[in-house]
């Protein structure tokens, strides 16, 4: 396959007009026409795009980084974090990377779609319509600037497209569920209905649990998720779906945890959720930090059923990928090919979930054999699968095995092999070769 991968690729090459010596394979800077629709300082939004003119096929990646809620922490947000706040210093072009990648061998089945990828300045979790003025600091208008992006793109060939895959990793994951009804709509209203829109949200499923220890609502990191988006989605004048809204109405910070909204998803605009089970940035608003120092018993615990928590608000979603791993943001990662649960990776999930809708628009309800797209791992600790990414300790940058990584998180074999009923080398070595 990679053989057969490598005599296309240089067939591409040889076929591509002699006078280009390198195909140009980078996304291209265009700053919105409609410069009313700007990132928190008032700059105009943007995105980045590589057209591929041979398909109907669109991508649109909505990027991450957390959020601000109040003036102070969007004020130190503007000092540390500008780009994510202002387009006034992006680069004119960005190398797209996992699902964005071009190459057929890092992204075997969207290497040739349209590729979009918009950066994240409105802090807002993609959310806010309310532009800058005199009595606010900043603009958050992350949902009119992803329409904007949309209205736009018909103009540059997304008119004449079949499918428009709106991804988006960690907050861009949660704004995808915020947004994919809400631009099936607008393409409808502007009388696009024969385009089909899905959504792929990676790292954006949160949970509004309780935190492990319960702090203060001071800052993005220490403060609960649900406290963050109750103050936030009034900062922000944050909208949420219309079907969410109604369900709660009054608590409409209800629709920024995934598995609140996405029962409220209009079934023609079907989401694929990845999410690792046992998050990282779940378990930094949950007061869970996993630097250097043993893990105590009751963390332990905690993570363990963080993990039990996330299994059963997906049980019901049809098509999703949930390895047990610790980690956070998968689907532009240049390893995403390489994380399997059962025996199947991400893309090749993806690719089986493609099928199983084109299926269905042709009636045929069965799903493909040997094509599963509902995944979930059902080994019960962080980085029990075998091909999770790789683990560094934090203080030293080693690489850490399975083994290495529960020692230092305070996993007492003994301890484990005992509840467990089993002998203690018996389960090392089940640890070690990751059955």
């Amino acid at each position: 396959m990679d053989n057969f991968m490598t005599q296309v690729k240089n067939l591409a090459q040889s076929l591509y007009p002699c006078s280009a010596q390198k195909l140009d394979y980078d996304m291209k800077l265009h700053i919105l026409e409609n410069t009313s629709v700007t990132c928190n300082d008032g700059t105009p939004a943007g995105y980045y795009l590589k057209e591929s003119r041979g398909s109907r096929r669109w991508l649109i990646f909505l990027e991450g980084g957390w959020y601000c809620f109040n003036k102070e922490n969007c004020d130190s947000r503007y000092e540390t974090m500008r780009r994510l706040m202002s387009s006034s210093k992006w680069p004119q072009t960005k190398t797209g990377t996992g699902i964005l990648s071009p190459l057929p061998e890092e992204n075997p089945h969207w290497w040739n779609a349209n590729m979009v990828f918009i950066p994240y300045c409105s802090s807002d979790v993609w959310s806010g319509a309310s532009p800058k003025t005199d009595e606010n600091d900043y603009a958050f208008m992350g949902s009119l600037i992803i329409k904007e992006v949309v209205k736009e793109l018909l103009t540059k060939g997304l008119d004449n497209a079949k499918v428009l895959l709106l991804a988006g990793s960690s907050a861009g994951g949660t704004g995808v569920l915020l947004n994919v009804d809400a631009v099936a709509e607008l393409l409808e209203e502007m009388g696009h209905s024969s385009i089909q829109v899905r959504g792929l949200s990676d790292s954006g499923w949160f949970l509004d649990n309780k935190q492990y220890r319960c702090t203060d609502c001071v800052d993005t990191i220490s403060c609960a998720p649900t406290e963050a988006i109750k103050r936030g989605i009034q900062y922000w004048g944050g909208v949420v779906p219309e079907r969410c809204r109604q369900a709660y109405e009054g608590k409409e910070w209800n629709c920024f945890f995934g598995y609140r909204v996405y029962p409220t998803i209009r079934r023609e605009c079907p989401v694929f959720v990845v999410q690792w089970l046992f998050d990282e940035a779940q378990l930094t608003v949950d007061n869970i930090h996993l630097t250097g120092q043993p893990v105590q018993e009751g963390q332990w615990r905690y993570i363990q059923n963080l993990g039990i928590e996330l299994r059963n608000t997906l049980k019901d979603v049809p098509a999703m990928f949930a390895p047990a791993c610790l980690s956070h943001e998968i689907i532009t990662r240049n390893y995403w090919i390489d994380v399997q649960v059962k025996g199947t990776s991400l893309p090749r999930a993806l690719h089986c979930w493609d099928r199983s809708l084109h299926d269905n628009n042709r009636n045929n309800k069965t799903p493909p054999k040997g094509c599963p797209i509902h995944l979930i791992d059902s080994c019960p600790w962080p980085h029990c699968n075998p091909t999770c990414p790789t683990i560094r300790d934090q203080s030293t940058g080693q690489e850490m095995n399975v083994i290495q990584f529960l020692m230092h998180m305070g996993f007492d074999v003994q301890k484990m092999a005992q509840q467990q009923g089993m002998d203690p080398s018996k389960l090392l070595g089940m640890l070690s070769s990751g059955s």
